[in-house]
Parts: C-alpha cells; structure tokens; sequence
C-alpha cells in the first residue's frame, strides 16, 4: 500500500516538474526576442493553450503578462486577460502585479496618468499586505511616477527616496542573478525620477549628485541602454540649466536613439523641445524650428504633450509672426489650442498651474483675425462668428453653473461649520428621549423603542451604516428586533424611511472626510462611494448631490482650490 502511494505521488511530482520544464523552455524560446516582436508568439499561444487546458492559472497568468510585452497594439487586451487570470488563481500577488502591469500600459505606452493611477491604487489594496516586497516598491514607484508627472514633486520625491533606499539593498550580496538585475532596475529607475524632481523643484545640485551616482552605479551592459539614455537625457538638462548649451545638445543627442527604439515619445519630444531652445540660445534659428517641429509631430501621433512643452508653440507662433507666415502661425495657433485642451483633460490637477502667456480668449480672437487674413470668404467669417457665439453662449452657462456650485459650496461649508461646533458643545452623548408611544404612531411597548434607540445610537456611533449592502433585515437581526418595529422606530424618530436614513448617514460620513482629511481628496470618486458603504458610484453622485446642493467630484476641486488659497 504504501509502494503504490509512493508510485502515485512520484507519477504526480513528475508530471508537474514536467509541467513546469515545458513552461520553462518555452520562455527561454521567446525570451531571446525584442520587446514588441510579434514572433514571440509562436511560443506564447503555446504557452497559453497549455496553460489553459491544464487550468494552471498562475501559469496562464505569466503567459498574458508576457503577452503584453511582446504585443504591439493589444496590451491592454492582454493585461485585462492577465487580471482575469490572476483572480481566478486566487493569488493576491498575481492579482496585484495584473493591476500593477495595465497601469504601466497606461503610463509608458499610452501616457494616460489618470488611467495608469486608478490601476495602480487597485494593485496597492492587493499589494499592501504582500510578502513580495520587489511588487509593493514597484507599485509604490509607479504611483510616484504619476504623482511626480501631476506636478506633486515633493510628495514623489519621497517615496523615490523611499525606493532608492529598498532597491539599493537588493543589489549585492548572496542574491539570485535575476533578483538582481531586477532591483538594479528599480533602483536606477528610482534614482531616475529623483532627478526629475529635484531638477523641477529646481534643485540642481542634488541632481547633479544623483547623477554621479548613477554614473557609478550603471552596468556597462546593453541590458541598461534604456536607464543610461535617461541620465544622459537628465545630463543633458543639467547642462541646459548650467547653460553648456552645445554640451546639453550633445547628451540629448546620445540619449535619443534609444528612446526612439522603445517609442519613449513623451521623453523624445521633451530632448526636442530643449535641443531647440538651445538652439534658440547659440542662434541657429534653422535648427531651433526643425526640433520645434519635431514636437509637434509627436503631439500629431500621440495627442500627447507635457505641460512643460506648451511654449514650443508660442516659439513657433511668434517666429512664424515675425516672418509674416500667416498660414503657419495660424496653423500653429490651432494647435496651441488643441495643445491647451489636451492639457486641461489629461493634466487637469497641473493645469491651473501653468502660466499661459497665451490665454484662450486671445487665441481665438488671433484665430478669428488669421483667417480673415488668409479669405475674405462670406461664409468662413459667419462659421467663424457662429464659433464664437456658441463659445459664448457654453462659456454664459459655464459660468453661471460654477456660480451656483460656489454658492452650493458655501451652504455646506456653513453647514458643516455648525454641525462640527454642535459636537464640540455637546461633549457627553444625549439619552434619546422616548415619547409616550400615544404621542407616536407605534403600537408597540416603550420599553421597546427605547431599547430601538439605544441599539440605533450604538449604531450610529460605531459606523455601522458604512457596511455594504446593508438591508433592513440584516440590521434588524443585529439589534435582535423584526423588521417591522425597526421600520417603525426609524420612520418615526429619524423622520424617514431605512434607505434615506442609511444614506444620509452615509453621505454625512463621505462629506466630513473629504472635508477634513487631504488624503480622501485624492481618492477617485468609486473608491470614496465605496468606503462610505456605497456599490457604485452613480448612485453616491446623485445622492450625494440631492443631500448637499453639489455633485463629489466639484465639492473636493472646491475644496482643494480653497486650501491652496489659505496658503498662499
């Protein structure tokens, strides 16, 4: 008997070694392949295919992900199959990494920040908790990513200072090649984003130490290609700062080739941008307009522009002016306006930031003044006229709309101010007084609605209200009562029905954190619904709105604008 158990275990562990040398060498296959190209997946679908009929998900899981790399226009289809892998796995690690690699998607291929955060906050709730610490540094590096690209410089600096530290660690010592080469990553690309910062905070010394660490730190294998273009491109901005402009011309130069190899357009087109300043600078007007131009074709491809980059247009405009290049400085205008608008939507929490030397109004009056320049026609002045009317028309209920989310606001505000001054009066929790039951429409004992009350007072302090999908049975099996006294009780001394009751609770909790608490004002609108006992979002907007006299979303922008008033 125990022969046979041994045989049957024996037959088991080989299969799965098996299992795992046919994986294993199908990766070794693939792997020799550039990122992107196709012919990786040859091997992949195997992967797949095998992966599936075995319903081996942790392994169906890693061919999605390697899917990813390798796909040229489906990644993000690959990823959404990779999540959905993982939780069928059941391995909040896979799961976490499946969020953790759509964001990157978002942020490296599409530059899509507001998407690449939601996908990274879903990977923390997974990660946090996680032994794997190389996965929770490397969501916690992705968010301060987005973070530092929001223009919250401070705040990423730390948490890169935070993965320089971890990363460091994980370099020397008695550590696996592939660990190590990992890490090595992680920490150049920390010390990467470091430097942005310091160099945006306009700390160029740090920088410039940061860069001489980096220069001793970086393998001198094509493996780090990539990171070694980034501090040349850092280097190069360094030199631009310190005004060594053929010099920064000349790191900008090393560093784009291989930026250009992985389609890094968003770092491509900020090296254009300043080659042409420098340009600008030493007088080679030719070669100032050629990179200038080039920005424009990666916004063209892309729809894609750092706020930074924004004057490149303004040089362009102003150099076509000076030559009396109607046509051009028209069509330039134009795209200063596409310019602003991609801005607005893709960069709203940097927008207000930006000082607009040309502000919306004056490019379309310029708009209006080029092309009655460049045609007398009729009909083009009166769409022109049209353009403006509508324009004034959306901008007359813009702005009456943002006056009544104003006044909206201001109730609350007066609102919330006295409802925190009656806490603070009354510090020790009145008795609710129970009525003769005469005086009620209940038909039940006092002793009863007493009881009722107290257990509803617990409740409320206790927070009970924030459990999702709590019914009227289930709390009414908590206080060990039936439904119809319960309903009977709220009715009559909370003055409505169980749902407007909960959700006033609800929405009351939702509107003191977001008013109180700075890190609730950086939580997306389907978390915070979700945090105050809400299933979706919609509902908590509406309810949200028709309880405050405003929607979520314009009472934290009102709020955060007011906090950055009072600061400066």
């Amino acid at each position: 008997m125990i022969k046979k158990i041994f045989t049957i275990l024996s037959c088991l562990l080989a299969a799965i070694l098996y299992s795992q040398d046919f994986y294993s060498n199908l990766r070794e296959k693939y792997w020799v392949y550039e990122e992107n190209d196709p012919k990786a997946f040859i091997y992949i679908n195997q992967y797949i295919k095998r992966a599936k009929s075995e319903k081996n998900y942790s392994e169906l899981f890693q061919a999605y992900k390697d899917g990813i790399l390798y796909s040229e226009n489906k990644k993000i289809a690959y990823a959404d199959s990779a999540i959905l892998a993982a939780k069928n796995s059941g391995k909040n690690d896979l799961i976490g990494d499946g969020y953790l690699s759509k964001g990157a998607i978002y942020y490296f291929n599409q530059r899509k920040f507001q998407f690449a955060l939601e996908e990274y906050l879903k990977a923390y709730e997974y990660l946090k908790d996680s032994k794997n610490e190389f996965l929770k540094y490397q969501n916690i590096y992705h968010i301060g990513v987005v973070k530092s690209y929001l223009g919250y410089y401070d705040e990423a600096l730390k948490i890169f200072e935070e993965c320089i530290a971890f990363f460091e660690t994980k370099i020397n010592g008695d550590i696996h090649d592939n660990t190590v080469f990992n890490n090595t990553k992680g920490y150049l690309n920390s010390l990467h984003q470091a430097i942005i910062c310091y160099q945006a905070l306009g700390k160029n010394e740090e920088a410039k130490k940061m860069l001489d660490e980096a220069e001793r730190k970086l393998p001198k294998t094509k493996d780090f290609y990539l990171e070694k273009s980034y501090f040349e491109k850092s280097l190069g901005v360094s030199e631009f700062k310190s005004k060594n402009y053929t010099q920064a011309i000349k790191y900008f130069d090393q560093a784009l080739p291989e930026l250009l190899k992985v389609n890094d357009f968003s770092w491509a087109s900020y090296i254009y941008f300043y080659k042409g300043k420098s340009y600008e600078i030493l007088g080679n007007q030719d070669l100032e307009v050629i990179n200038y131009k080039k920005v424009d074709s990666i916004f063209n491809k892309n729809k894609f522009i750092l706020p930074e980059l924004r004057s490149n247009y303004e040089e362009l405009i102003e150099y076509y002016r000076k030559n009396g290049n109607h046509k051009e400085e028209l069509y330039y205008t134009n795209q200063l306006l596409k310019v602003d608008s991609v801005i607005a939507s893709d960069f709203k929490h940097l927008s207000t930031r930006i000082y607009k030397e040309y502000d919306t109004k004056m490019l379309m009056e310029t708009k209006e003044n080029l092309e009655k320049t460049n045609s007398y026609s009729k009909l083009l002045l009166f769409i022109c006229l049209a353009i403006i009317a509508a324009l004034g028309v959306i901008m007359f209920y813009r702005i009456r709309k943002q006056k009544n989310i104003q006044k909206n606001y201001d109730d609350l505000l007066i609102k919330l101010e006295e409802k925190n001054n009656q806490q603070e009066i009354v510090s020790i929790p009145i008795k609710t007084e129970v009525t003769d039951s005469s005086d009620k429409n209940i038909k039940f004992d006092n002793s009863i609605v007493e009881k009722l009350l107290n257990d509803i007072q617990t409740f409320e302090n206790n927070q009970g209200y924030l459990e999702q999908g709590l019914t009227l049975k289930k709390l009414a099996e908590q206080f060990k009562t039936n439904t119809s006294y319960l309903s009977q009780v709220i009715n009559e001394y909370k003055g409505s029905n169980f749902n407007t009751y909960i959700n006033a609770l609800r929405i009351s909790y939702a509107t003191q954190k977001i008013y109180q608490d700075k890190e609730w004002r950086k939580y997306s609108i389907e978390h915070i619904a979700s945090a105050a006992g809400f299933s979706n979002r919609q509902s908590f907007s509406n309810i949200f709105l028709e309880q405050n006299g405003i929607r979520p979303a314009d009472f934290i922008k009102k709020r955060i604008k007011e906090l950055e008033d009072q600061n400066n």
